[in-house]
């Protein structure tokens, strides 16, 4: 969903409260006003409930209150500004809160998570968020806020003749090599590449960290893959990118992609690279991508965890590299493998809250990832545990040296199951992914 088509005018206002529960009622009353079959004291009450289980506080600033009731519409969304700040109980004490986003949901809104990930993700760049709260008035923070969401905030690729004549090559590349797609690498420009600035009439898949809600209207790009850059190397993000196009379908396993990207933040393009997929990805495949993905875990929740874990390699915990092992997929087999190390600290929380999708959870996993054991997730993104042992065995995979006891049981566990395991390393942050008693290696060793 377009985020950009859920923002109202009349649904920001300025706030007076200097409290979170005083601010949320100025939000429901407005939405009230458009919206008289909504029931104030009943959503405000879920609000808070909601910030007393789990705080909704992003960081930078911002919170994300939301809730799900019962209703016609799909989504109702309020955005109040402070510029005093407001007191939230989920940020540091010295910490206000100056822009807060309410987002109403139905009950039958079946991208909600996702939704609310796309929120959380936008209202996390800390350069949006400065210039919604600096804004001169609400007028211009509407503007500013529906050209943020809209993905049209990135500064246009300089276009000087070297950028154009990479391109041009890509092309004539991409139509020699019979490429089914060109591959475009957005982080060698600061700010991202503008819609409009590379035009092609071949397929084209924008590979980008930041996180982009193009209009239709000017999405240049065939598809958008969202892929956190562990270094500044070339073409970092190349072969987790090809493993998320591969579980949604973008690209198959007899295709071939034209890559042109350059050193992050370089504003150059300066490498091609023409990948064969199969041949990047033979060791671990057998001939489709349903054979990749088991077929109870959803690709967004792979990519999730891709993401979660990637994030883990590249900044551990509190400047320590931190292990640990992720398992998706069958989940009844792999109960059935494992057993408790710790209390299951997820045990009695809604499902709703305990999945991975939720942007609430990022936090939540990477703080018990120093746990010992395994997260334990379901094909739909729910965790089930943390803490788990991985109880499998598997005498026909030979790990090279070097790797220790998690890695083995990542394989084993994917042997003896249908599911995917991905390791984080302690003492390298490698990101390694295992199908089948098979690795695959996501991320290079960090030096």
């Amino acid at each position: 969903m377009r985020l950009d088509k859920i923002i109202a005018r009349g649904r920001i206002v300025d706030l007076k409260s200097l409290d979170l529960e005083g601010a949320l009622q100025e939000l429901l009353d407005v939405c009230v006003g458009k919206f008289p079959d909504l029931k104030p004291e009943a959503l405000l009450k879920g609000l808070l409930a909601r910030e007393s289980t789990m705080t909704t506080y992003l960081g930078h600033g911002v919170a994300l209150p939301h809730v799900r009731i019962k209703m016609s519409r799909r989504y109702i969304l309020a955005i109040g500004r402070s510029r005093v700040g407001i007191r939230h109980d989920g940020a540091m004490p010295e910490d206000r809160v100056h822009l807060i986003v309410m987002l109403i949901a139905g009950e039958k809104a079946r991208d909600y998570l996702q939704l609310l990930a796309s929120l959380a993700r936008q209202v996390k760049d800390r350069e949006l968020v400065d210039t919604l709260v600096n804004a001169p008035d609400l007028d211009s923070l509407y503007e500013r806020l529906v050209g943020g969401f809209s993905g049209f905030r990135a500064v246009e690729a300089q276009q000087n003749r070297v950028n154009r004549l990479m391109f041009r090559e890509a092309e004539r590349v991409a139509q020699g090599a019979d490429c089914s797609a060109i591959v475009v690498f957005g982080d060698t420009f600061i700010g991202g590449i503008q819609p409009g600035s590379l035009r092609t009439k071949l397929k084209t898949i924008l590979v980008t960290r930041a996180a982009i809600e193009i209009s239709d209207d000017n999405k240049q790009f065939t598809e958008t893959i969202q892929v956190r850059s562990f270094s500044n190397q070339r073409l970092a993000q190349l072969r987790s990118a090809m493993l998320v196009a591969l579980t949604r379908g973008v690209v198959t396993f007899s295709d071939r992609i034209c890559c042109v990207g350059g050193i992050t933040a370089s504003n150059q393009f300066d490498t091609l690279v023409v990948v064969d997929i199969e041949r990047e990805f033979q060791t671990l495949l057998t001939g489709s991508t349903a054979d990749l993905l088991p077929e109870d875990v959803k690709p967004e929740v792979l990519e999730r965890i891709i993401a979660v874990a990637t994030e883990l390699g590249v900044e551990g915990r509190e400047g320590r590299p931190v292990g640990c092992l992720f398992v998706v997929g069958d989940n009844e087999k792999v109960s059935a493998l494992s057993k408790p190390l710790v209390l299951n600290p997820f045990f009695g929380y809604k499902e709703e809250e305990r999945n991975i999708l939720n942007p609430f959870m990022d936090e939540t996993v990477k703080e018990f990832s120093s746990i010992d054991g395994a997260f334990i997730i379901r094909g739909d993104g729910v965790v089930e545990s943390a803490g788990s042992l991985i109880q499998a065995t598997d005498s026909t995979h030979e790990l090279p040296s070097g790797l220790g006891s998690r890695h083995a049981a990542a394989a084993a566990v994917s042997v003896a199951a249908n599911c995917i395991s991905i390791v984080v390393s302690s003492s390298t942050g490698q990101v390694t992914l295992f199908r089948r008693g098979v690795m695959l290696p996501l991320t290079e060793k960090r030096r």
